[in-house]
């Protein structure tokens, strides 16, 4: 199973999302990851991985993030290129057969109704 992960959502971002991505990957071997967000946040978390979990995860770059206190309707507006938006493009696409995201949930429902239609 593919899953497309948001890991630039959060009150944390990356250095939550991404060490648990791995505990995840290390715990799980028939599970893959699409990590999506800015690569230079990511990197820094996944320089000690061991190279049998890093065959199993695929940095995707975003160029920005929603803020935790949009409101869905801007955060539709303000959604292309974000790292929420490319991750469930992901799964509209084929490439994941889920999303995850610990960002803002108003504008993850609101995004999913407008790009998995």
């Amino acid at each position: 199973m593919t899953l497309a992960l948001d890991v630039m959502g959060g009150d944390f971002g990356p250095s939550v999302t991404v060490p648990a991505s791995l505990q995840a990957l290390a715990s799980n071997p028939e599970l893959n990851l699409l990590l999506v967000g800015d690569p230079d946040a990511i990197s820094p978390y996944l320089n000690r991985t061991d190279p049998s979990v890093m065959t199993r995860l695929r940095v995707i770059p975003a160029e920005s993030v929603i803020a935790n206190d949009a409101k869905p309707a801007q955060a539709i507006r303000a959604s292309r290129g974000s790292s929420m938006r490319i991750a469930l493009e992901l799964v509209k696409q084929g490439d994941a057969q889920g999303c995850i995201s610990a960002g803002n949930t108003g504008a993850l429902m609101g995004l999913a109704k407008v790009v998995l239609k």
